[in-house]
């Protein structure tokens, strides 16, 4: 009778372990930040989805096309961040002022914005201060020194 139990084999000594070894290093290495890029992706599509859930597409037009092109360009970043970490992990910094601009726009942009759009702008803002600083962090840390 055939042998056909299960047994598990060490591949420690197979000639491909090293190689693969090296692939899963290069594939995960850099990103420490992975878990930031959802949350990210998330605000930017509920900055863009703003002012129709508080519902201020009539009171301010001007501020429900910028929260539009301001959530598709945190979007944006979110996928770059995915994308291309190495290269887009940089540009933290961007999101940062992005999230700056997010808190000040409802009176720049605005007018006369009732206290619904200024939280919701504020709270936008804040959270887009704070991933970015956490994205900046650690790209930071991750990055090699000389």
């Amino acid at each position: 009778m055939a042998n056909v139990s299960p047994t598990r084999g060490d591949i420690t000594h197979h000639p491909d372990a090293p190689e693969m070894r090296d692939r899963y290093a290069r594939m995960l290495g850099g990103r420490d930040v992975a878990l930031v890029d959802g949350p990210v992706f998330l605000l930017g599509l509920y900055c863009a989805a703003s002012p129709w859930i508080v519902h201020y597409t009539t009171s301010q037009p001007a501020l429900v096309t910028h929260n539009l092109i301001m959530g598709i360009a945190i979007g944006m970043l979110a996928l770059g961040f995915t994308r291309a970490p190495e290269r887009m992990y940089g540009l933290s910094w961007a999101m940062c002022a992005l999230g700056v601009w997010m808190i000040i726009s409802p009176w720049v942009v605005g007018e006369s914005p009732d206290a619904g759009v200024v939280w919701n702008n504020i709270i936008i803002g804040a959270l887009a201060v704070i991933l970015g600083l956490v994205c900046a962090g650690t790209a930071a840390k991750a990055s090699p020194r000389p």
